[in-house]
């Protein structure tokens, strides 16, 4: 709303993404890949985000022209208010269900007009119970709810459940596709030969970093040949590292710590793998299938609407090391298999569309703004 009135459906329409952190995590690069992908004849965008110390995908967003402003303090909810006011934004979209949560009973308040769409990018049991009450409270103040993925939806409670949509969303693919073309050079930065595995996710215990490092023990002692390497940041890095090097893997596990390109370094591997006991729907995983990289991956949340068991991929129960292990080596013996399961990830990754998705996404904010006009 600008001025008391509903811009027509031709008008620019403001749009505010609202965010705790500006890390390198899969939420924040969605809303990386919408900007890139929005449709800015008819859409303005501004981002806030509320952790100073996560603002890694800062640089990249205010490239593309759009606003970035830090919130921080105790007092943020009152100056998000504020801001959401002062800024004449029609949508507000928010990427976090604890801030999701305090917005909605922002409503209330004298001059807060915008319509509120919220995202929902990882499975409910992930939260605390206080955020999960919060928001089966305030659910209804949602104009839009929005579920990564089909399990994520699942696991709302079901007296909200019915209110929320399935949006997959996507990547920049031909941006993506494109840095195929970097795999030679990769491969000689990192100093790497044979057979490569690699595990993009940053270091929370979702991740199940310990389990794949149990993995890469297992596979290691059966193959001399298989390298690996790991992508990522976050609090267990040092940890990580030096259980690497007491496990004597200091020359068969390259670890990058937290890398700008990691979609360039990615292009580097054979195979892509993710340990993770919780996902939503992993951005990296959709890479891996634009880059035509088959993919060994637990179960996790909206895993298997991405990878399929022998189709794209391999899938493994969430905590099995010793299958994990196996299926690497699987993938390593058997190229014609492998190179099967390539030619389905390509294939597939048109699925992951960020063009797509945000067109979708774009649509439903057009409709809350002509519905209200």
């Amino acid at each position: 709303m600008v001025n008391g009135e509903f811009p027509s459906e031709s008008s620019e329409i403001k749009v505010l993404h609202v965010v705790k952190g500006l890390g390198p995590g899969g939420a924040e690069r969605l809303i990386v890949n919408q900007v890139l992908e929005r449709d800015a004849d008819r859409f303005s965008y501004e981002v806030v985000y509320l952790l100073d110390y996560k603002d890694h995908l800062v640089p990249l967003l205010e490239e593309e022209g759009v606003p970035v402003t830090l919130l921080d303090g105790p007092r943020w909810p009152l100056t998000l208010a504020a801001h959401v006011r002062d800024g004449g934004f029609d949508v507000v979209h928010v990427h976090s269900p604890v801030v999701a949560a305090t917005l909605r009973s922002l409503r209330l308040l004298r001059g807060f007009s915008a319509h509120i769409v919220t995202t929902e990018h990882n499975r409910w049991p992930r939260h605390h119970p206080l955020t999960r009450a919060a928001n089966r409270a305030t659910y209804r103040f949602d104009d839009v709810t929005i579920a990564v993925s089909d399990e994520v939806r699942e696991s709302v409670s079901p007296r909200v459940r019915d209110q929320v949509q399935v949006i997959h969303h996507g990547i920049p693919l031909r941006s993506v596709q494109d840095l195929t073309a970097c795999r030679a050079d990769v491969r000689q930065e990192l100093g790497l030969r044979g057979f490569v595995v690699g595990i993009v996710a940053n270091f929370r215990p979702e991740k199940a970093h310990d389990v794949f490092l149990d993995a890469v023990t297992m596979a290691a002692t059966a193959d001399p040949t298989i390298h690996w390497v790991v992508v990522g940041q976050g609090p267990g890095l040092a940890a990580f590292r030096q259980a690497v090097h007491d496990a004597g893997l200091g020359e068969r596990v390259t670890v990058t710590g937290y890398r700008a390109d990691a979609t360039r370094v990615m292009t580097s591997f054979d195979v892509f793998t993710l340990s993770s006991r919780h996902e939503g729907l992993p951005v990296s995983v959709m890479e891996a299938l634009a880059l035509g990289l088959p993919v060994v991956a637990t179960r996790a949340g909206g895993i298997p609407e991405a990878v399929t068991h022998e189709g794209n991929g391999l899938l493994v129960a969430i905590d099995d090391a010793a299958t994990l292990a196996d299926s690497w080596i699987r993938l390593l013996r058997e190229p014609e298999l492998r190179a099967q399961l390539a030619q389905a990830a390509a294939s597939t990754a048109s699925r992951f569309d960020a063009g797509v998705s945000t067109k979708e996404i774009e649509l439903a904010y057009r409709r809350l703004m002509i519905g209200s006009g």
